[in-house]
């Protein structure tokens, strides 16, 4: 067995671990007037992406934006399985600036490209089809861009992933690590440090 299966084959081990570690600590997240589950910490937005971005920059974190929608049993288990985590929650709270959108809601959305769109068009217009999904953003964008944020963003979470994924894909973006390796291999590259920061094991 190669170096790359057997790395492959210790990261199947340690998400089913690590998944039966969060189910023990699942914590109930209030929600907000629409019906999503929300965190304290959540970018509180006048939707403006290119604002959000910008503050992120200032404040030396990454932007991401999460699409939620009313009722989605994966939302939940981000949010009370995921985000219950310590070592998740705080690496993306120290990491990252988040903005929550609604797959169907009807907030006016300031796209990256200047296109003002309810959510639910730009939802369309990104081409969203599950939910959670997280996409995330360069660094900046250069003043008069045209391109939306379905094209800018450098890396993409389309769906719930489990508590190790959920973390090393906010890791690989934090370090720029999309560059130059795929996400796969920088999983297999960073197993055993992932499994530390989430002190997980292997029984």
């Amino acid at each position: 067995m190669t170096l790359f299966l057997r790395a492959l084959f210790l990261l199947v081990a340690l998400s089913a671990s690590g998944s039966a570690f969060a189910t023990e600590t699942r914590q109930p997240v209030p929600l907000s007037d629409d019906g999503l589950h929300i965190q304290p910490w959540f970018l509180v937005s006048l939707l403006n992406l290119r604002d959000d971005l910008r503050e992120a920059q200032e404040a030396g974190k990454r932007f991401a934006v999460v699409w939620e929608q009313r009722g989605c049993p994966y939302c939940r288990d981000m949010h009370e399985i995921n985000f219950a985590m310590s070592p998740i929650a705080d690496y993306v709270r120290e990491n990252f600036v988040m903005v929550q959108l609604n797959l169907f809601g009807s907030r006016e959305v300031t796209d990256l490209d200047g296109q003002v769109l309810p959510e639910r068009d730009l939802a369309r217009k990104w081409g969203i089809v599950f939910t959670p999904t997280i996409l995330y953003f360069p660094e900046m964008v250069a003043d008069g861009n045209k391109r939306s944020g379905r094209d800018l963003a450098v890396a993409q979470m389309p769906g719930y992933f489990r508590p190790f994924h959920f973390l090393a894909m906010f890791r690989y973006v934090r370090e720029k690590r999309y560059a130059d390796i795929h996400f796969q291999r920088y999983l297999a590259e960073q197993a055993p440090e992932l499994q530390r920061a989430l002190g997980v094991g292997l029984q």
